[in-house]
């Protein structure tokens, strides 16, 4: 029963994963080694990340109301600014059409960030005794990362672009800071409200489609205009 359930969480991680690699036409150009190079720059991200954090913002044994110290926090999130500048570099690095660039970009950040959360993740936890919901939470929410991954990808993408309409780079903008300060605003929500894990997950997913589709929207508009599909 344990390695039927730890079956179920790695099929829903990593099944969807190598569909949308497959389905998205990302096979047919050959991206499989620059998927794997923005996993690498994933990684040297947060290396970069967890080095800063470790030096600018040790462990306070003082926090703020209901145990939430959200400037503090603010500040700490300020430092997943740099994943924009990795992504930013990994869409420097891809040659080719602008969908091609995009998906490539985000599902090698994605995958990157899925294998090295996830898996060990799974494995201790899923093959366990017990079953526990969570890990099915846990699972469904990489999906969740999958379309934010590719909607930040998307949005870094349009903010480098020169021939984005002057009225869409506030917008870019805003929902760039929104994807950085996500989890932050999340997790003040649920210690606020006491929100409940799949209700977290809900919120989670239609922040997901909303962000998603208005950066579509933006992306197709522009790809019209220039002629890129």
């Amino acid at each position: 029963m344990t390695l039927y359930h730890f079956g179920n969480c790695l099929a829903l991680v990593y099944v969807p994963y190598y569909l949308t690699y497959k389905y998205s036409g990302l096979s047919e150009y050959g991206a499989f080694w620059k998927c794997i190079q923005a996993g690498g720059i994933y990684v040297f991200t947060q290396l970069v990340k967890m080095l800063v954090l470790a030096t600018f913002f040790p462990a306070a044994d003082n926090i703020g109301y209901k145990g939430f110290d959200f400037f503090g926090e603010f500040l700490k999130s300020s430092i997943d600014l740099a994943d924009l500048v990795g992504i930013y570099l990994v869409l420097n690095g891809i040659p080719g059409k602008g969908h091609a660039k995009v998906l490539t970009a985000g599902i090698g950040w994605a995958g990157a960030e899925v294998v090295l959360t996830r898996f060990l993740l799974l494995w201790v936890g899923a093959r366990g005794a017990e079953f526990d919901w969570k890990y099915i939470q846990k699972s469904l929410e990489s999906n969740i990362c999958l379309v934010q991954h590719i909607t930040t990808a998307t949005l870094v993408w349009l903010w480098s672009r020169h021939d984005l309409k002057q009225s869409l780079v506030p917008i870019v903008v805003s929902m760039l800071l929104l994807t950085v300060y996500r989890p932050l605003i999340s997790d003040f929500l649920i210690n606020s409200f006491t929100i409940g894990a799949w209700s977290t997950l809900f919120i989670k997913l239609i922040t997901a489609i909303v962000m998603g589709a208005i950066t579509l929207h933006i992306y197709a508009a522009l790809a019209y205009s220039i002629g890129i599909f």
